[in-house]
């Protein structure tokens, strides 16, 4: 911006309506998409070239728009309607009716053709393409959320694959966030990012607009144009796919179906992108566009089962998948509720920070056999975790205990007043995390402890299931009773010291 800011000054004497329309445009990049400004845009390119040279190359340093749609934008209005037949290229309909299970192989089979992926990825990749030529009659817009470990895992090809069998297809590597949600109301694209974790690093605030995008209901964002700053409501509903490495903003990751590849190994061969038949891409488009028109009815109004053992928003994202592949029929039915399971159960294997804290914690009370913690005694176990990421959670330094205040408060729990023998300190009770425990972690797994507890005078005692049931897996000496017994939620003897009330958040 800065070099654009610097260049249009000189380039252009106030008063001036075109000096006003690019000092617009220097506030707010996406003004260049108005129809004023491009109207004014238009004046100058026909009417004075070394003003418009000048322009041009402010506008390709602040990276608001490509140069090439720059020039389209700004064309005449024949060349204006010829450039947005460059932009989305026209599709030739396939003249009779398709069927939607051989087409769907047949986007499996090309996809596999590119990219080494598993099956349910591919199946999921090729659901998706399809239903990008439904974003009109649907009511959610899952996102393709392309990701690897690792480069040169073929990432930036399956995007190229999405963008050749995608409906109004949009690929870019960047774009400033006044220009992302302008272009998303003035095309209706299928966007297509790529090296989206650097993107969104710069740009934050996109982040927003790609998640406004997930339902029709809710795809709008409001942003203050023109000189008067007036709000103006941006629709931003479509399909969109994300490329990059490692994983993307939790927001996102919740509205996306996972498309996960992998490297290649030495025996494994692959048909280069660039290398690619365009007559074979151009007949799938053509057949998408007839099977698109044929059955927007029946995807209108299908209603498919959920899949059991996925969360609700999962549930969201592949209710188009689900409906195209009802409606193509075949094996997809099945094979689109595999993939879907297989993706998504995956994805359950990375819980969030908090559930991870949730976890730990339950795992502390259950090492401990207490049914109480003070606050510091539970902060202490987090950290004594080398894998857990509270060691480090401070940008290298330990969770403090307001930060641990902070994430639990958002569950609904608070630390008290809690004894534990003579002492008296601010702490938890096991209870105070049963609902979040049930709610947040995944059923089905109890606590377990390796030993039991000591016994009192009456014997053994312990409110957990060992977790080694066989008689002989390790030493059968018998437990001992002390003189008073033990309790298990006894963690400290001593009384309350001074100085120990400063514990205020945890």
């Amino acid at each position: 911006m800065s070099n654009l800011a610097e260049l249009i000054p000189e380039a252009i004497p106030a008063p001036d309506p075109i000096a006003d329309a690019l000092a617009k445009i220097k506030e707010d990049p996406g003004a260049i998409f108005e129809p004023e400004a491009l109207a004014l845009l238009r004046q100058v390119r026909e009417t004075d070239p070394a003003r418009w040279a000048r322009i041009r190359h402010g506008i390709k340093e602040a990276k608001t728009v490509s140069l090439a749609d720059l020039d389209k934008l700004t064309s005449s209005a024949s060349e204006a309607a010829a450039g947005t037949d460059e932009l989305f290229p026209e599709v030739v309909l396939w003249p009779d009716p398709v069927d939607g299970a051989d087409l769907l192989e047949d986007l499996a089979g090309i996809i596999r053709r590119h990219v080494i992926a598993d099956p349910a990825t591919v199946h999921a990749a090729a659901l998706w393409a399809a239903f990008t030529w439904f974003v009109d009659v649907v009511n959610v817009a899952p996102i393709a959320n392309i990701t690897a470990p690792e480069k040169r895992c073929g990432k930036t090809v399956m995007l190229g694959v999405l963008a050749r069998l995608a409906c109004r297809p949009l690929a870019v590597s960047n774009i400033a966030p006044a220009a992302l949600f302008r272009a998303l109301e003035l095309w209706t694209p299928t966007l297509l990012i790529d090296e989206v974790d650097a993107f969104l690093a710069e740009h934050d605030e996109a982040r927003g607009i790609l998640n406004a995008g997930f339902t029709r209901d809710t795809a709008f964002v409001i942003r203050c144009v023109g000189d008067d700053h007036m709000p103006t409501r941006f629709n931003v509903w479509g399909a969109k796919a994300l490329c990059g490495i490692g994983k993307i903003a939790d927001t996102l990751a919740d509205r996306s179906i996972p498309l996960r590849l992998r490297r290649k190994l030495a025996g494994e061969r692959t048909t280069k992108i660039r290398h690619a038949d365009p007559a074979a891409f151009a007949e799938l488009v053509g057949k998408l566009a007839r099977f698109a028109i044929d059955n927007r009815e029946a995807i209108r109004t299908a209603r498919p089962a959920e899949v059991e053992g996925l969360n609700d928003r999962a549930n969201d994202c592949w209710e188009p998948l689900l409906a195209v592949a009802e409606v193509a029929g075949g094996n997809w039915p099945r094979l689109a509720r595999i993939a879907a399971a297989t993706l998504h159960g995956l994805e359950e294997e990375s819980p969030s920070a908090d559930a991870e804290l949730l976890a730990d914690i339950r795992t502390a009370f259950t090492d401990k056999h207490a049914s109480k913690l003070f606050g510091e005694d539970l902060l202490a176990a987090l950290l004594a975790d080398e894998e857990a990421p509270w060691a480090t959670w401070n940008r290298g330094r330990p969770m403090t205990r307001r930060q641990l205040t902070a994430r639990l408060e958002g569950f609904g729990i608070k630390s008290k007043d809690v004894r534990i023998g003579l002492g008296v300190k601010k702490g938890f009770e096991r209870g105070d995390f049963d609902e979040a425990w049930k709610r947040y972690l995944p059923a089905g797994t109890p606590d377990r402890c390796a030993t039991s507890l000591q016994p009192n005078n009456h014997g053994a005692y312990s409110d957990f299931l060992n977790a080694t049931q066989a008689a002989a897996v390790a030493d059968q000496n018998r437990l001992k009773p002390s003189s008073h017994g033990a309790c298990s939620v006894v963690a400290d003897q001593k009384g309350v010291q001074a100085g120990e009330d400063d514990w205020e958040d945890v």
